[in-house]
Formats: structure tokens, C-alpha cells, sequence
């Protein structure tokens, strides 16, 4: 029983531990932006080279 006692409390403290360190993060600012991440990474691409075309003029 003791056991059950110990391991509750270490789970409370590592809860309570990721709770701040959420709570501290989003008041940083860090989830602001959730769109432009998506979007910057459609627009990396490089434009494709013009495609050339051949004419057979006789």
C-alpha cells in the first residue's frame, strides 16, 4: 500500500511539472501561429523549368 502511495505522488508531481511547462509555453507565444507553418511549406517549391517545344517547320 505503501507503494500505491509513492508512485501516486511521483505521478502527480511529473503532472504538475508538464502542466507548468505547458502553461509557460503558451503564454510564450509559442502556439500563436497556427497557420503559417502549413502554408510556408506549400510555397518552398521551386518553379519547373519552361517546357520546350519542338517545331517542325518545313
Amino acid at each position: 500500500m505503501e507503494a500505491m502511495i509513492i508512485l501516486i505522488l511521483i505521478s502527480l508531481t511529473v503532472a504538475v511539472g508538464f502542466l507548468i511547462a505547458f502553461l509557460r509555453i503558451a503564454g510564450s507565444g509559442q502556439f500563436e501561429d497556427m497557420i503559417s507553418p502549413a502554408v510556408r511549406m506549400l510555397g518552398d517549391d521551386t518553379p519547373p523549368p519552361p517546357a520546350q517545344t519542338e517545331t517542325n517547320q518545313q
